[in-house]
């Protein structure tokens, strides 16, 4: 593979845990099922394919873009069943989502192969941060900033579910999120583009692996298409009303970042674009996605979205949705059932032409072909294989090492963490210290809670046999009742140190759980206020699907970890973290505001402005708020360590860039603390004068390093003009002669090292 491991993942590597390396894991017995699939040429698979399309009716033709949930086709008997069933035999399915296991999707697979061509079908999923083994919510896993673990994380998922028959996940959501009232935040990977896009590749080839075909992947789906993370007041399925200058230079890199890695599917979008709806957008789908890119992949179209177009306004009925969405470039239709009772009537009444079907039909059979299903309809359902893998230990070995990675220390006054090693008595008191399910977070597949290690059972497991952990629920994560109040008090007087588990519940972040107040819910804060009167130092654990508001415990806790929804082992990677055995290095994918009066607020959504505010308290007519400061409670790329990292002697190989070279941008950086750690450095960009307005930083490149007490390490960015290019009034990339400010930092608002570069003509 065309992918350099570091050597922490090796060991994972050689356990058949990334892409490609299942047969490693089983050298001694391999399954008969996990053998490769039959080599085929991509012009034989073409020609396999116009073979087929030759052999295929209209309605069978249909029958391959319509995609329907399966819960009923596996459930008990019911008109629902009979029906689904009725069609999958006839042909006239192309796709089943929610069938999961390989008793269900082998039985349903035969079901499909009774059809005249015996076409099989694609078994779909919501994997989007695990299967069985749940990683941390995908905006935790950003928080990392390592794209190896991220990689690694997306392939044990992929595995898990292809081992269960699982041919086609709906992920990774690569949108942009900038708005944390947007319950989807917690899907994707924040708010920068730069980072957004190379966490969109490293999900999507550990989702796939560099080729589709492996029995221990998944064909990946980058959603959505398009712009969905900037709806209007942060509100779920609203409409995007936006410049193109935006469009393209902050919403579609990821985009296209996923399919140049090789995604195999798109999603696009519930939201309307401009007044187009997603779905029917031409513009979106043919003249970019298809057009410019040139992308070979298929379109599904989100859940019913296609029927949905009627809803906004934009069609008249389900005759000219599925007109509109066909010539769009909607390939598949997710369960509105739309094109099953319209589209062959358009295309015989000259309303839509055969070539367009037939395009479609082409994208999802080759995916099929791809995937070695005509050669062994079965080849992802082979229950030996589904039994060892999902017994597999190393996967939790890494869902545990992905949610150390993705904790992000906020604060940590007076060396409050780590705990003690000797500490006599630890106070664990809040409504998610005993927590299960809320861990797992939003986009759950498995149900099983025995399977989640709580923050109790972690620091109970992790505690000296000589240490009392004291518990106190205290309240609930909702609601007014303060009648634990005082238990939790006597707890916390009785400690040396309280760790109080705070946050939101699974249900409250994720897909239609838009929100206009994220404050911490209920009466949590009051609870902290009531602890930290006792006068013990309280370090706050707080767990949740986005940025959450905490005005009392950011001012006075003393020290806050953000564990986001953590996954199965959460419990486990937060003991070790709280302990010191491993040390924090998590930076935050997007800014944490102060009140929701400030959204946006994303970093690289502030600019100078005509009257900038240019010292603290000077806001009269300036561009400033008068009862709250413009900064955010924590920042774009901002996380703490239990050591301490010392920049120093910046060096810029040149002063000026000319066109087709390129600078170096190097400097040093030092372990000034007594611990080992990790750091994410980072390069940002300033352009101070262009013919449209930038920012005042942009990520431009980072770089995640390990050092020993005392160790030193040069690091090297490459600034090119590439780095320096953007998106002009008339869209064109190009960079523009000037001055540049280079921006070196620990987080956006922690600049430990500026230089100047200009470009030349």
């Amino acid at each position: 593979m065309n992918f350099s491991f570091p050597k922490p993942l090796l060991p994972l590597l050689f356990l058949g845990l990334l892409p490609g390396t299942a047969a490693l894991a089983q050298k001694k017995k391999p399954a008969p099922a996990t053998a490769a699939a039959k080599a085929t040429s991509p012009a034989d698979i073409e020609r396999r394919i116009s073979d087929l399309l030759a052999q295929m009716t209209l309605e069978e033709k249909v029958g391959q873009l319509n995609q329907y949930s399966g819960r009923e086709v596996t459930g008990p008997a019911s008109d629902r069943k009979n029906t689904l069933l009725t069609s999958i035999r006839n042909g006239q399915v192309g796709s089943m989502l929610n069938v999961k296991g390989v008793k269900d999707t082998r039985e349903i697979q035969a079901e499909a192969l009774k059809s005249r061509l015996h076409i099989p079908l694609l078994f779909s999923l919501d994997v989007i941060h695990g299967y069985q083994t749940t990683f941390p919510i995908p905006l935790g896993e950003a928080a990392s900033w390592d794209l190896d673990a991220i990689r690694l994380g997306a392939h044990v998922a992929a595995r898990e579910a292809a081992a269960s028959g699982i041919h086609w996940t709906f992920a990774p959501m690569v949108d942009i999120g900038r708005d944390p009232r947007w319950g989807r935040v917690m899907e994707g990977a924040g708010e920068d583009t730069y980072l957004g896009s190379l966490v969109a590749k490293a999900r999507v080839l550990g989702f796939q692996g560099e080729k589709l075909g492996g029995t221990d992947a998944v064909m990946a789906c980058a959603k959505h298409f398009a712009a969905y993370g900037a709806a209007l007041a942060g509100r779920d399925y609203n409409a995007v009303d936006m410049s193109e200058q935006q469009l393209w230079e902050t919403y579609l890199p990821p985009f296209k970042a996923a399919a140049d890695a090789g995604a195999a599917t798109f999603m696009n979008s519930f939201n309307a674009l401009n007044g187009v709806p997603a779905t029917g957008n031409r513009y979106l789908q043919r003249d970019i996605l298809k057009g410019q890119w040139q992308y070979p992949g298929f379109v599904v179209s989100d859940w019913g979205s296609i029927g949905e177009m009627a809803n906004w306004g934009y069609a008249t009925d389900k005759t000219d949705a599925a007109q509109r969405a066909i010539t769009a470039g909607s390939d598949m239709d997710m369960e509105s059932d739309v094109y099953h009772q319209k589209l062959a009537q358009l295309v015989k009444d000259g309303q839509v032409k055969t070539e367009l079907v037939d395009d479609a039909v082409r994208r999802i059979l080759r995916k099929k072909f791809e995937l070695g299903l005509f050669d062994d309809p079965y080849r992802f359902s082979d229950e030996t294989r589904e039994k060892q893998v999902l017994a597999d230990p190393q996967n939790r070995a890494a869902a545990r090492q992905m949610a150390r990675k993705s904790l992000v220390l906020l604060k940590n006054d007076n060396a409050t963490l780590p705990l003690g090693k000797t500490l006599r008595r630890i106070a664990l008191i809040g409504p998610i210290a005993k927590a299960k399910r809320d861990l797992n977070g939003s986009w759950n597949v498995d149900a099983d809670t025995t399977r989640i290690t709580s923050l109790y059972d972690g620091l109970r497991q992790r505690a000296s046999k000589t240490t009392e952990l004291l518990y106190a629920k205290g309240c609930e994560v909702s609601g007014d009742n303060r009648a634990g109040f005082d238990q939790a008090v006597a707890a916390a007087r009785n400690a040396d140190v309280v760790v109080m588990a705070v946050g939101e519940s699974w249900d409250m972040s994720g897909e239609a759980k838009s929100r206009t107040d994220i404050h911490l819910p209920g009466v949590q804060e009051e609870l902290f206020k009531a602890l930290k009167a006792t006068g013990k130092p309280v370090a706050v654990v707080v767990f949740g699907g986005r940025p959450l508001v905490f005005d009392a415990i950011a001012e006075q806790a003393d020290a806050i970890l953000y564990a986001w929804w953590p996954g199965s082992e959460g419990g486990t990677a937060l003991a070790d973290v709280l302990y010191g055995d491993y040390n924090p290095a998590g930076k935050l994918p997007i800014t944490f505001p102060r009140n929701v009066g400030q959204i946006p607020i994303a970093y690289n959504q502030q600019y100078n402005t005509g009257r900038p505010v240019t010292k603290p308290g000077d806001i009269r007519y300036k561009s400033a708020y008068i009862d709250a400061p413009n900064t955010p409670r924590y920042a774009f790329g901002h996380g703490l360590s239990y050591t301490s990292f010392k920049y120093s002697d910046l060096k810029i190989s040149h002063p000026q860039l000319q066109a087709g070279e390129a600078v170096q941008v190097s400097f040093t950086i030092t372990n000034t603390g007594k611990v080992a750690g990790e750091e994410v450095t980072q390069l940002y960009v300033r352009d101070l004068v262009s013919s449209v307005v930038r920012p005042l930083k942009e990520l431009k490149d980072f770089r995640k390093i390990s050092l020993k007490p005392g160790e030193s390490q040069t690091i090297t960015f490459t600034v090119d003009k590439n780095k320096l290019a953007f998106y002009n009034a008339k869209l064109e990339w190009q960079a523009e002669p000037g001055k540049f400010n280079l921006l070196v930092g620990s987080a956006s608002d922690d600049i430990r090292l500026e230089g100047a570069l200009e470009l030349l003509p």
